[in-house]
């Protein structure tokens, strides 16, 4: 049976960015984006690491550069937008833990058709006393 490539909507890219920023390594990664690309669901995913507040500028331009670089959005205005916004509302939902402290994991970004998501995994923390964070945005273009 042949797989139909069809549009998807918000639950299952959001689902397809939460799934990308839980690999745990790029063969994994590289994997799933292609199972994803099959099914018409374009992924992108870039780690960071760093202190929370100071980084907050770098973590939504890595997501829409990644998003740029793999052809998931175009170079323009509503779309970067689109990303960057979904980005600062990842963001928003981890901040509470994250403030003042040090996050690293990675940040995904998926689009089916208009749909745009953004998941941002974290662990949170000082040495390896880590807590476990999932934020997630989504935008529509």
């Amino acid at each position: 049976m042949e797989e139909e490539i069809k549009k998807y909507g918000s639950k299952e890219v959001v689902k397809a960015a939460i799934m990308i920023a839980l690999t745990s390594d790029r063969e994994e990664e590289k994997k799933l984006k292609e199972q994803l690309a099959q099914k018409g669901i374009r992924t992108a995913a870039v780690d960071y690491g760093g202190e929370f507040i100071s980084s907050v500028m770098k973590i939504v331009e890595r997501a829409v550069v990644s998003a740029k670089r793999e052809g998931i959005i175009e170079e323009c205005h509503n779309q970067e937008g689109a990303v960057a916004g979904a980005a600062r509302e990842a963001l928003a939902q981890v901040m509470p833990k994250a403030v003042g402290l040090n996050v690293g994991g990675k940040i995904a970004v998926a689009r089916s058709g208009e749909h745009i998501s953004v998941a941002i995994f974290f662990g949170i923390g000082l040495l390896h006393l880590n807590e476990i964070a999932i934020g997630t945005g989504h935008r529509v273009v």
